[in-house]
Formats: structure tokens, sequence, C-alpha cells
């Protein structure tokens, strides 16, 4: 399966990104806690070049804690902070502000020492479609200003927005890259639901998600779902579908003759993973980089 994805106002978006930097006084990273290194643009450093960077974590509500901990980790030998963060239902501005005024302390004394007033500190926010920018950017505004979804590709322009009198975030819409290299960090994109799944082949994604989850999260498979056994190899796709299968009788996904209706069970299994109600779960660790 070969998952491409560019739509023409992320080409319009990469360009403004461009043009804007010189207002920049540091970007904003973010990411999806659960999959950190397949949300990360790979071209993100050649666009922001040599900006500092806070890279926050989001929806770290939904991921592993250990998992997190040990990104943290990467991003610091990587020589950047990363903070994880809930912006739906944690409240990180205090924070997000302490961080980037730590990133900016040298640039801040320099215009004291002038005798400057240090104005507000601008900041550009960027990040792949459905991370959370816009819902992140309600919250740091105190009011709704961006549109919020739960599909990705809803911010579709740049605006300019207030953060009390301390910061001005520039809002900027999700920029995938136009082929993924390595099919599982496309995979992993669906999963979590950063691809819109009109274009994508749904019990494919459904299949990886389970491969992956047997491995990994095998108690949070049968508590869920009330399973007995779970396939000791991942790599027996016969075994991986017939489980899928006995998701969907028990979800009630049957047609005519008994049969498992696939499409539906699938949906149930990515819709139950995405909302957490397996539990906290990251779909990649630092030391598996893309396995």
């Amino acid at each position: 399966m070969t998952i491409q994805w560019f739509p023409g106002h992320m080409t319009r978006a990469r360009r403004q990104i461009q043009e804007k930097l010189k207002l920049i006084d540091l970007a904003i990273e973010l990411l999806d806690a659960r999959i950190p290194l397949s949300s990360r643009n790979p071209m993100i450093d050649d666009i922001l070049l040599d900006k500092p960077r806070l890279v926050l974590l989001n929806k770290s509500d939904l991921a592993d804690p250990e998992a997190t901990r040990q990104w943290v980790a990467y991003f610091a030998e990587q020589g950047l902070k990363a903070l994880p963060i809930d912006s739906v239902g944690g409240n990180p501005v205090k924070e997000i502000m302490n961080r980037s005024k730590e990133l900016l302390a040298h640039k801040i004394e320099a215009q004291i020492r002038k005798g400057v007033n240090p104005r507000a500190l601008r900041a550009l926010i960027v990040g792949i479609p459905n991370v959370g920018k816009s819902t992140l950017i309600n919250r740091m505004a105190g009011r709704k200003i961006a549109l919020t979804g739960d599909k990705p590709g809803v911010t579709k322009g740049q605006q300019w927005i207030k953060v009390g009198t301390e910061m001005e975030l520039l809002d900027t819409p999700g920029i995938l890259w136009p082929k993924f290299e390595d099919q599982q960090v496309g995979l992993k994109l669906a999963v979590t639901g950063a691809i819109k799944e009109e274009i994508l082949h749904i019990e494919d994604i459904a299949f990886y998600a389970m491969k992956y989850l047997a491995v990994h999260y095998k108690e949070a498979l049968k508590e869920r779902f009330g399973l007995d056994n779970i396939p000791s190899d991942p790599e027996d796709s016969d075994a991986i579908v017939k489980l899928m299968e006995d998701i969907g009788r028990k979800r009630g996904a049957i047609v005519s003759g008994g049969r498992v209706d696939l499409e539906k069970a699938s949906l149930t299994i990515l819709r139950e993973l995405r909302a957490g109600k397996l539990g906290r779960i990251s779909m990649e660790l630092p030391h598996q980089l893309m396995v």
C-alpha cells in the first residue's frame, strides 16, 4: 500500500511559513505523543532552519507514560526541549510560556540591557494535520479563535492570535510530506487519525494496528474486547484477521449469512484505539525508530 497526501493548500503553507520566518522568534512544533517520530515532518528542519524550537508532545493523555518519558529524553539528546501536553483536558499554557521564555532568554536579556521593554514573543506553531494545533491555540488564547475538528485538514490559512500580552501565535495549516518513503510511517499516521479515512483501505490500517497491539499491548486487547487468546506470532496474518473477526462478532458487526463485516470491525478497533478506550498506548518507541 502506498500512501501519498499533499493537497495544494499544504504546498502553499510551506511557502507561506518560509516567508514569515523573519517575523518569528521561535517555532512551536506540535507532535502526537503516541507517534512522535512518525508525526514529525522530515521537511521541518529545512523549513525552520536554525529558529529556536519548542517541541510539544500533544495528546500525552492518550500515550503510554513510560514511552513519553523515553521520547522526552530522546529529544533532549537531539538538543531540543520537549514538553508533554494535553491540549484538550489539560492547562499547558503557563508551562509553554515559561519554556518559550527560557529558549529566548538571551534575546530578552539583550533587549532589557538596551533599555527596551521586551515585546510580545512571536511564535510559529507547526504540525501535521489533526495533531491538535487549533485546539491548543484556542486553549492558549482563552477563547475559540481557530477552527477545530476531529478530521485532518481543518485549518486552511494563516492567522495571528494574541496570547495575553506576552505572545502572538501564527497558526498554519498542517503540512504532510509528498510521499512516505517508509510505509510504516504512513500506517502509524493512519492509525492515529492523521490521514483521512476516505483515502485508505481501513482494513489494512486496523490490521497493522492489531499486529502492533498483539505484541506490545496484549493485555489491553484482552480486557477491552473480552478476548481469550492473542496470537503469539504477529506475522501470522490469518490469526490476526481471525482476531479482528472475533472483535467484530463481539461488537455486532455481522452481515447476512453470519459473516463478519470486516470494515465495520476495523472502524470499531481504530475508533476505540484513538479514543483511548484501550488505555494509554504509544505506537512507537525511540529504540524502535521506524520498526
